[in-house]
């Protein structure tokens, strides 16, 4: 199988799905990823942008990140971009992994870029419905990102409602941890939700929802299941 993750900041494809993206590789699946603001410039205690780079294919190396289409939108800003951007940039990235199944953001998401590159990618996803030579996407899930999602204040919208449990068990979730250290300055100290602590009891959680040995959980948006044709 291969996966796309559509993230709007770097270090969000570690929160949402670090452990189940290691646990792909290790299982022989591919995983490329399309990162929407590589730059992050609004970032606090952001390092440079050569620590920041490095940073970023750290984490890649560790969660054995096949393939990365790094975009430079303006971080904390995406509302200020043409939807039909946003939706380009991801269609490309579609394009060249001709993935099976895109992991992205919830929509119901208080962060302004994670909203906003869930619209795009929902959008996006389709493009084999306008195009006969593009490989279809049978899946899009919705990731969990700690100290985003969880904020869905907004009562207009359905709110993120897992329905899909990847158990990641100890090596995935020691991995998470280890793929989101390799950024400078984005953990912080217990009771954060980006503290070590929190994100091994979200993990224990989704875990003890679903009969699993630490779990990551997700949305299913979309499921389109067709008679194999050995493509």
């Amino acid at each position: 199988m291969k996966y796309l993750v559509v993230a709007a900041h770097p270090d969000d494809e570690a929160l949402g799905a670090g452990g189940t993206l290691y646990n792909l590789k290790k299982n022989s699946d591919e995983v490329d990823i399309c990162i929407m603001s590589g730059k992050a410039e609004a970032r606090a205690f952001r390092p440079g942008d050569e620590e920041l780079s490095g940073d970023m294919e750290e984490s890649f190396r560790i969660l054995g990140i096949n393939r990365a289409y790094i975009g430079d939108f303006p971080n904390i800003r995406f509302n200020t971009v043409p939807h039909l951007e946003l939706v380009k940039h991801i269609e490309n990235a579609i394009l060249e992994s001709k993935p099976d199944i895109v992991i992205t953001h919830h929509a119901c998401d208080t962060n302004n870029d994670h909203m906003h590159t869930s619209l795009a990618c929902q959008a996006a996803v389709r493009l084999f419905q306008r195009r006969e030579d593009v490989y279809p996407v049978s899946e899009l899930w919705f990731m969990e990102v700690p100290s985003s999602t969880e904020w869905s204040v907004n009562n207009s919208m359905n709110k993120f409602s897992p329905d899909t449990f990847f158990e990641i068990g100890e090596d995935g979730l020691e991995c998470k941890l280890k793929a989101l250290g390799a950024y400078r300055g984005v953990k912080r100290p217990y009771p954060h939700p980006r503290s070590d602590e929190a994100i091994r009891g979200l993990a224990a959680f989704r875990g003890s929802q679903s009969g699993c040995l630490y779990a990551e959980s997700f949305e299913t948006a979309f499921r389109r299941i067709a008679p194999h044709t050995g493509k």
